[in-house]
């Protein structure tokens, strides 16, 4: 990827006569995109559509980025895409369909309790991989902390036996309680799944890769991926959206927005009061669905 970047670079000194500013936010704009998507030849950037970079906005508004940051990232995707088109590399530019202006607007897509239970009730091998998969995805769904938040935890940042999963921050940290199924999971990936994958002693990453590293932030996705694949779901699964599911599914079931938002980390009750407009919305469709008299 790093060449099609140096190339793109050019063409923005060059071409478009861009300052170092804007040269340097539009490097590191894209460079984030394509490094989440894994898109590092030419031919990779064929397969992003309007939706994909949509939800990418989206997501982006919805971890808190401010609306000239979106709009820029915005800007950054559809420079590169007619940097490609310039080069004859793809025909069109997915960017200019994805939609801005409404993002603080729309709801964040969730999966139903039945989709999060055939997600997470999918069989499986006793292999230490497939062991430290389903422990990510279960934690993911038991704690609702963000991908890299996950990502993040070392094995002192969990407790087994008093079943919570400590997730820290550089100005904070927050207590968040697990059920008995995701810490029985949790103990046997400690026990049998993570020393297959340690390879020396002063690693302290709990989830780990195959070269006894901590995993990274694209390999997570792409064993969300392959999981939502093996269960049949047809929505586009992301982590984002487990997180979104954790917090709508305790709401539903009568936990106050206050307590949500301290397991979620917000900063503002009002970042989560969107989870009550989905319930709102849900309501609101199942009665129209539903109520005899709703479609007179």
């Amino acid at each position: 990827m790093q060449a099609v970047l140096s190339q793109f670079e050019g063409y923005l000194q060059s071409k478009k006569k861009a300052s170092p500013n804007t040269v340097a936010s539009y490097l590191r704009d894209v460079a984030a995109f394509g490094s989440l998507y894994e898109l590092s030849d030419t031919a990779d950037w064929k397969s992003v559509t309007c939706e994909t970079v949509e939800r990418y906005l989206i997501e982006l508004a919805e971890r808190g980025k401010s609306p000239s940051t979106v709009h820029r990232v915005r800007a950054s995707i559809s420079a590169f895409f007619a940097f490609l088109i310039y080069q004859g590399a793809v025909k069109v530019n997915p960017a200019c369909g994805a939609g801005v202006t409404p993002l603080s607007k729309k709801l964040p897509q969730v999966l139903t309790t039945a989709e999060v239970e055939k997600l997470l009730s999918l069989p499986m091998d006793a292999s230490p991989k497939n062991l430290r998969d389903k422990t990510m995805l279960e934690i993911l769904y038991a704690t609702g902390i963000k991908a890299g938040e996950l990502i993040a935890l070392n094995v002192d940042d969990v407790n087994v036996q008093l079943g919570f999963v400590n997730c820290r921050s550089l100005n904070s940290q927050r207590l968040i309680p697990i059920y008995p199924q995701a810490a029985k999971l949790l103990e046997a990936y400690l026990q049998t799944g993570r020393p297959c994958f340690l390879q020396t002693a002063d690693e302290h990453a709990l989830f780990l890769n195959h070269s006894g590293a901590r995993i990274t932030r694209q390999g997570f996705w792409k064993i969300v991926k392959a999981y939502a694949q093996k269960a049949q779901i047809k929505k586009d699964i992301t982590p984002q959206m487990l997180r979104h599911s954790f917090a709508l599914h305790l709401f539903e079931n009568g936990a106050d927005l206050q307590s949500i938002q301290e397991m979620l980390g917000h900063s503002s009750l009002s970042s989560t009061q969107i989870y009550a407009r989905i319930l709102k919305n849900n309501l609101k469709e199942k009665y129209n669905r539903f109520h005899p008299r709703a479609g007179a």
